[in-house]
């Protein structure tokens, strides 16, 4: 009897350990996970302009574990499904209000309208405002926390420094940054050979903010205004590879405090893991990159970050 007794016991137990990690009607949704540069481009090509799970929910609420929404910045090419397949759901299962935009995007129909950063710098700030203002207003929050890629590192600076955004961004935090600009193997030459043509646009009419990025550009000169690219009060974290082919030199998104009070903290991924690969795509997909990036938007709570083979292109 004792035998039998102490079995249903043991039955009810396991029933009663089922029910409480069985999810509930209110439980928050689990969102795919997948750690690869390419991962969100499925989602654009069936549901054209629309959002990857977990990100832009409307009814998203910040916790006060994670008070600032996220607000993702794809880099030139991108878009708001095709830039973030590895962070969208990431930062969702973890608890963030997650929030993406397709910016600077030619003025033609789909599939052009999924290339953004393509349209001058300044107007894509602009966009960015009208944003960041509407995220806002619906969580309620006093200010955001922003992960760029690429030119989604640079763009909003101007954002902050020249439309009144820096009071509304706490942490920034970057993936290939070019806070000097790059002198990228294709953009600096093909620049230079249309300005001696006489042609206003010095990079292709198709990609306006290409030549505003290259080394020596005026817009490059215009966010180091004051004597440094970033703005006191704000929490950096620059994240680059040794590997980028675009960002060049990598060095260029290295750029450390320029003044008293500025707050930057600098990683080149090989740094802490040689089988690191990451080239300028793989660092947007890459799970060592998007750990980094968890422990700079909530340094109070780390997470280890793994060393592992990272691939170039998928990550």
């Amino acid at each position: 009897m004792g035998f039998l007794r102490s079995g249903v016991l043991a039955a009810l137990a396991a029933l009663a350990l089922a029910v409480a990690a069985a999810p509930t009607a209110d439980a928050a949704p689990r969102y795919p996970e997948d750690f690869n540069f390419f991962s969100g481009i499925p989602y654009e090509l069936t549901n054209h302009g629309g959002s990857l799970p977990g990100t832009n929910n409307p009814n998203c609420k910040p916790s006060p574990e994670h008070p600032r929404p996220v607000v993702l910045l794809h880099g030139t090419g991108g878009g708001q499904q095709t830039n973030w397949g590895a962070y969208g759901g990431m930062l969702a299962n973890r608890g963030y209000c997650v929030y993406a935009l397709t910016y600077g995007a030619l003025p033609l129909p789909w599939p052009f309208t999924a290339v953004g950063g393509m349209g001058p710098i300044e107007d894509s700030a602009r966009q960015l405002k009208v944003f960041i203002d509407a995220v806002l207003t619906r969580t309620g929050a006093a200010t955001v926390d922003i992960v760029g890629h690429s030119q989604g590192t640079i763009m909003p600076t101007y954002y902050m420094k020249f439309l009144g955004g820096a009071s509304k961004v706490t942490r920034y935090v970057s993936l290939a940054p070019l806070w000097q600009g790059t002198m990228g193997s294709l953009m600096a030459p093909v620049s230079k050979f249309m300005s001696a043509l006489g042609v206003q646009d010095r990079w292709l009419p198709i990609c306006q903010a290409c030549s505003q990025i290259l080394t020596g550009a005026p817009f490059i000169d215009k966010i180091w205004q004051g004597g440094s690219p970033y703005i006191k009060g704000i929490d950096y974290t620059n994240i680059s590879t040794r590997f980028d082919e675009l960002i060049l030199p990598y060095t260029s998104g290295q750029v450390p405090a320029q003044r008293p009070g500025e707050k930057v903290r600098n990683i080149v991924v090989q740094d802490t893991c040689a089988q690191d690969f990451s080239d300028h795509a793989a660092i947007a997909g890459s799970r060592r990159a998007a750990y980094m990036v968890l422990n700079a938007l909530d340094p109070q709570h780390p997470v280890t970050v793994p060393c592992m083979l990272v691939p170039p292109f998928t990550g």
